[in-house]
């Protein structure tokens, strides 16, 4: 099994500083049932490809290890464990590379966060139950370009149809500690004959590994029931601590200061009303409300026939359940329905479900991004989804001083990672508009106060004809 790690870009050997793999040497690792093999193939200026070459020893493995497949008499011996991808590469990976999963560059510290191109193959990968479809929606939604080739039988004898096995390749910028991290955990995922025991410690190992990118991946579930294999205890307990790590998951709304939690309702109705109108005005048809929360927002555009495609999408499967709820889904006429779904997914990862609509309607979410999801926000509305229109709305943090009981400085949600005054999140979004062909507009939500505005402001982002 071959896994190869490329970059090319000014300086590419900083991958192999990150690595802790110097490429005038072949090093080695021993593993379960064998040994993992690392070199570089490819060591220049400006491009840098390092291999682990995974080494494993059927009988050896056997000796070593009681876990091995028993499909027929002989699968202790005549298996597919010594050219995979599977959960004994993920265990290389951490051996091999401890130090960059971990986040340690002792020569070059501040490569640690440094974001590369990189391009990653691997050969060969097993998916026996999910294939293509599944390799996609686990590395696409991080970010990845993913191209599958999968393997025949047998090339002699095409009539035998195709294999469960593929060569990957992923592209895309990367740290390389988050891929690692991204392969670690994901491979095993796919592997249905993982050699480890589940218990305590792979629920930790899978939270560590997946702090950074599992909470908001929109298959978390079958992620974390995949590399648990099953196992409803362990799973469980792993999706509750995701959900418990990210107020954003846990479907309820955020502590507010008193007087702002007085005049939320009627200025959360009143925001809700002018987006909806927006999108009428610019003959919108089809909608996607991302963040679409208990579906407000998606009640008000089902309310209007000239909307016949709505789709409202959030990271938390419990607050989407109680968006059908006050919907009406189960009991809403065939007609109605047909016009709306709800999917669960992240703002922050590529998703192909967003992509062909006329407008979308970002109603008081950015606030509740770190700078790196922002950036990441960005790209998957404005570059990927690309809507024609996109009408987007955020507290201005100017108002705060008119609600008297909440503290200087302090903002009106404890969840929130900021609240921009209206000069910063016009810079923001007309950066944004011209670096993905937008032009963009500006106007007030709530009552407007002369020194400090309105409460709420809105940006409308009309994409320009190419």
């Amino acid at each position: 099994m071959l896994l190869t790690i490329t970059t090319q870009k000014p300086d590419a050997s900083d991958l192999s500083f990150l690595l802790h793999k110097h490429p005038d040497r072949l090093q080695a690792v021993e593993v379960l049932g064998g040994k993992a093999h690392v070199f570089y193939p490819v060591a220049e200026k400006n491009h840098f490809s390092a291999c682990l070459l995974l080494d494993i020893n059927a009988v050896a493995l056997t000796r070593k290890s009681k876990n091995q497949p028993t499909d027929f008499a002989l699968a202790n011996y005549v298996n597919d464990r010594p050219y995979v991808a599977s959960s004994y590469l993920s265990v290389a990976l951490a051996k091999a590379f401890s130090s960059t999963l971990n986040g340690t560059c002792h020569h070059r510290p501040e490569l640690v966060a440094q974001v590369m191109p990189l391009s990653v193959t691997l050969t060969v990968l097993p998916a026996p139950k999910g294939g293509e479809g599944l390799i996609e929606h686990l590395f696409a939604p991080l970010g990845y370009r993913v191209s599958v080739t999968r393997h025949p039988l047998d090339p002699k004898f095409p009539e035998w149809g195709e294999s469960r096995y593929y060569d990957v390749t992923l592209e895309g910028q990367q740290t390389v500690q988050a891929l690692l991290s991204h392969l670690y955990v994901l491979i095993p995922v796919l592997d249905t004959h993982k050699h480890y025991w589940v218990g305590d410690a792979e629920v930790e190992k899978l939270l560590a590994k997946g702090e950074s990118w599992l909470p908001d991946h929109p298959e978390r579930e079958q992620i974390t029931k995949r590399y648990l294999r099953g196992i409803s205890r362990y799973t469980r307990e792993a999706l509750d601590q995701l959900v418990d790590s990210d107020p954003l998951l846990q479907g309820e709304e955020p502590e507010e200061a008193p007087e702002v939690r007085e005049k939320w309702e009627s200025l959360h109705t009143q925001r809700l009303k002018q987006v909806a109108q927006v999108l009428a005005d610019h003959g919108a048809e089809s909608i996607v409300d991302l963040g679409c929360g208990e579906g407000k927002l998606l009640k008000l555009l089902l309310e209007q026939k000239q909307f016949t495609r709505i789709l409202g999408m959030d990271v938390s499967h419990r607050t989407l359940q109680k968006a059908a709820e006050r919907l009406r889904l189960d009991t809403m006429p065939e007609r109605q329905r047909a016009r709306l779904e709800l999917i669960q997914g992240s703002l922050t990862y590529r998703d192909t479900r967003l992509a062909g609509f006329d407008a979308a309607a970002v109603v008081e979410v950015i606030e509740h991004l770190d700078s790196d999801r922002l950036q990441a926000f960005e790209r998957v509305v404005f570059e990927f989804a690309k809507p024609g229109l996109v009408v987007l709305t955020t507290p201005n943090g100017e108002y705060n001083v008119r609600y008297e009981t909440l503290a200087a400085g302090a903002f009106r949600h404890t969840d929130h990672r900021f609240e921009w005054t209206r000069l910063e999140f016009q810079a923001w979004a007309q950066r944004v508009a011209e670096a993905h062909g937008y032009t963009v507009s500006f106007a007030p939500i709530g009552e407007e106060d002369e020194e400090v505005g309105a409460p709420s402001q809105m940006g409308v982002f009309k994409r320009m004809e190419t």
